[in-house]
């Protein structure tokens, strides 16, 4: 199972969203091939009612707080409430650093 997946399983059986995506995003940084250390997540959650961004992210930090302590280098987060959610998130720029640019 790729990092993506487990990720994505693991947010799913603890947040229960109505919309999820996982994206390994490692391609668009300077990394070796194959790669699997930068990530966005887009995830609609009622569990986020109520919550401030940064007591969501912590929310999320915390259901993967394995994942953070070890492969994960980077994870983009864009999380909403059902009520908030428009049909789609912002795009992560392209990486600019470690000669990319």
């Amino acid at each position: 199972m790729s990092l993506a997946q487990q990720i994505q399983e693991k947010l799913s059986s603890e947040l229960a969203p109505s919309h999820i995506e996982v994206q390994c995003e490692s391609h668009m940084h300077n990394v070796p091939e194959g790669a699997e250390m930068h990530f966005r997540v887009v995830l609609v959650s009622s569990g986020f009612d109520g919550l401030s961004k940064v007591q969501r992210h912590q929310k999320v930090y915390g259901v993967l707080s394995e994942e953070m302590a070890g492969p994960i280098h980077a994870l983009a987060l864009h999380l909403y409430t059902p009520e908030e959610w428009q049909g789609q998130a912002p795009e992560s720029p392209q990486c600019l650093g470690g000669g990319k640019g």
